[in-house]
């Protein structure tokens, strides 16, 4: 098991249930994928320095979290599936 780190960008026109489903599926892919979620940050809803899909804002949302190296692809495409996550980022600690 490896740590890693994720970072998301989320379209920022979702309210804030819909905002919390998303967060939470991030983190339930995780647990699918024998992984375990060690932090959750939330940092708010920011301006991005260049427009992403034509959106100039997003919601970022942190998580560190420790998986087997072989789920981080499949964490990658889940999140690639997911219309609401605009940006990913997993990078390993």
């Amino acid at each position: 098991m490896n740590n890693y780190e994720g970072l998301f960008i989320i379209k920022s026109n979702l309210q804030e249930e819909d905002l919390k489903n998303v967060y939470k599926s991030i983190s339930d892919a995780i647990g699918k994928n024998s992984g375990s979620v060690n932090k959750e940050e939330a940092w708010g809803k920011r301006q991005m320095a260049y427009p992403v899909k034509k959106a100039r804002d997003g919601y970022y949302f942190k998580i560190d979290f420790t998986a087997p190296s072989q789920s981080i692809l499949k964490l990658e495409s889940a999140y690639r599936l997911n219309g609401d996550i605009l940006r990913t980022m997993i990078t390993k600690r």
